[in-house]
């Protein structure tokens, strides 16, 4: 009788156990350890963007699962749904996360009001008065619409959802209630939630993750990226279920529900992956550089994380899930879930990382251009920039005589009866003979052909940095639009070759030289660069580095260490309350569930 009167204690209240408490608290110190070991754990690059990507990250990631949760709460509500009501406690749960989220958030927002970190490129107010695109959407990516919008869409939801578990908690109080009344208020809000959820988490997933890459835009975006959270919450569900269970709760929840649960998790994943598909294939069917710039940078210089973002949350779950029986195995359905789990959180690692780290190579390398002022001329800046180059960028070479104009040959010939600019460089087309015609008093481009120079312009004169478009207006460049000043020990010939180009998309800030603008020399050293272990394609080569091509340990610490506060958080939530909502009408069909 007493072991009766246990289990049924145990089947209405969850107890948090001493062990299960010591396990999450471990985990979050080992978290708040490994975030803090990132913040001075920078190589040597300053500005902590590995603390400041990693917080961003882990924090978007779990407050997202929160409210995806809510999500599914509010959307099967408003479908009459009943199979998911003997465990609605746990979303309810997951959803209460959002006010500690909305505060690791808030972090965020104190640092980007205070400078404290350079995550996005639209926060900074000389960068937007020199960029067109950034200025067209300064009106929406400013940090006042970032705060705002974060605090009080967020606030919203975590004011609805919290209207829906009171009324959950209050209906199970009340025996008398015989007209489902707290049911039609339930449903009320969960109805109001449901188009305020779906237009301000688009905006918001534009703001926190897509405006990284800051010129980058896409209209399917914030439909990826909530999926890609959707099944990131289902999977932990299933996972936090099969514990629970292991513990004797939750002894209705049988093979019925986790076959549901299993058949959103394939489904939705492969959702996700067709989301995938068509933003990836309509951007490169129309080789929008703005668009392409994206995708190109991802497979060029992290080809191991885009594939396996893939192969996790695509193939896996597919071959997998496909099956009915195994969506009815706790254990292959936990080993699935924990592996697309870690996959999605993968994936917004992908979507986080490559944009940082480009931001951060473009802040070292300003930061070396402006110490570098007082050496106006390239000569000095070739022997200079070897001491500052690293591993992170190399510039191809560009020397082909076909693609560049010859606009300004005409401007200057010689004096009466000399033979022409033209006449005189037409074979020098060896680079050893360009460098001594250089050396005579004549500035030419890398195809031999003459360029125009200023006398009073250090930029224009001979061996200069910087040449004149057909308008006669003076082209810079940054990391994001292709080759940067000082990037390499060849540097006068391959600086010369790109800024004598005018073409738009060479110039227009996140557009990379394209395919048909590189001639059969320039392929072949680019074949040469892949054959000596580099990929030389957009202009750069990023190699490895520890916290960004993958994760490093540091990370994965992290990301521990954010779980086991959002499992202390779910698991307190859970004792404030029923397991099992004691009044709900579809409470029946839930316990008698079958598919």
């Amino acid at each position: 009788m007493a072991s009766i009167r246990i289990e049924e204690k145990n089947q209405e209240n969850f107890v948090f156990s001493s062990r299960a408490k010591t396990t999450t608290l471990v985990l979050m110190g080992v978290g708040l350890i490994c975030l803090i070991a990132t913040y001075f754990v920078d190589g040597g690059e300053g500005h902590h963007m590995r603390f400041w990507t990693n917080l961003l990250h882990n924090s978007v990631f779990f407050l997202g699962i929160a409210a995806l949760a809510g999500f599914a709460l509010a959307a099967f509500t408003t479908a009459y749904a009943g199979w998911f009501v003997q465990f609605k406690r746990v979303w309810e749960s997951f959803a209460s996360f959002l006010l500690p989220g909305l505060f690791l958030m808030g972090i965020l927002i104190v640092g980007l009001f205070t400078h404290g970190h350079h995550l996005y490129h639209w926060n900074d107010e000389a960068a937007v008065a020199g960029d067109a695109i950034l200025t067209h959407k300064a009106s929406f990516l400013n940090k006042y619409w970032y705060a705002g919008g974060t605090v009080l869409f967020v606030g919203i939801w975590y004011f609805l959802l919290g209207k829906m578990r009171n009324i959950s908690m209050a209906e199970d109080l009340d025996d008398r209630d015989t007209t489902f009344s707290y049911y039609r208020s339930y449903k009320k809000y969960a109805a109001i939630f449901l188009p305020i959820f779906g237009f301000t988490s688009a905006a918001l997933m534009w703001q926190w993750i897509m405006s990284i890459d800051s010129h980058w835009y896409s209209t399917m975006f914030a439909w990826y990226a909530t999926a890609s959270l959707f099944v990131a919450m289902t999977a932990l569900t299933i996972m936090l279920l099969i514990y629970l269970k292991s513990r004797g709760y939750y002894t209705g929840v049988n093979a019925e529900h986790f076959h549901d649960l299993g058949k959103y998790l394939f489904a939705i994943s492969i959702f996700w992956a067709y989301l995938w598909f068509s933003q990836f294939m309509l951007i490169w069917y129309a080789n929008v550089g703005e668009e392409t710039i994206y995708f190109r940078e991802r497979m060029d210089n992290y080809p191991v994380l885009f594939w396996a973002n893939l192969a996790i949350n695509l193939v896996l779950p597919f071959f997998i899930l496909m099956r009915n029986d195994t969506k009815r195995k706790m254990g292959t359905l936990f080993f699935a879930s924990a592996f697309v789990f870690f996959g999605h959180w993968l994936d917004y690692f992908n979507m986080i990382k490559p944009g940082a780290r480009i931001t951060l190579i473009e802040l070292n390398e300003h930061a070396t251009a402006h110490g570098d002022e007082e050496h106006a001329t390239m000569d000095h800046a070739g022997d200079h920039d070897g001491d500052h180059a690293d591993d992170e960028l190399h510039v191809v070479d560009e020397h082909g005589p076909d693609d560049l104009p010859d606009v300004h040959a005409e401007e200057l010939v010689s004096e009466e009866g000399a033979p022409s600019a033209e006449e005189k460089y037409a074979d020098a087309t060896d680079i050893e003979e360009i460098d001594n015609l250089r050396t005579e008093g004549q500035n030419v481009n890398s195809a031999g052909l003459p360029v125009p120079t200023d006398p009073d312009n250090p930029r224009m004169q001979v061996g200069g940095q910087a040449a004149l478009t057909n308008n006669d207006v003076p082209i810079t460049t940054e990391f994001r639009g292709g080759p940067t000043e000082g990037s390499g020990t060849d540097g006068p010939r391959e600086f010369a070759a790109v800024m004598e180009r005018n073409d738009v998309d060479v110039f227009e800030p996140n557009h990379y030289i394209q395919e048909e603008y590189v001639d059969d020399t320039e392929l072949e050293m680019v074949g040469q660069l892949e054959a000596a272990g580099g990929h030389e394609e957009g202009g750069h080569t990023l190699g490895f580095k520890s916290g960004y091509t993958l994760p490093g340990l540091l990370e994965i610490g992290t990301f521990l260490g954010f779980l086991g506060g959002f499992l202390f958080f779910t698991l307190g939530q859970l004792t404030k309350a029923r397991l099992e909502p004691k009044n709900d009408p579809y409470l029946e069909e839930s316990v008698h569930h079958h598919t």
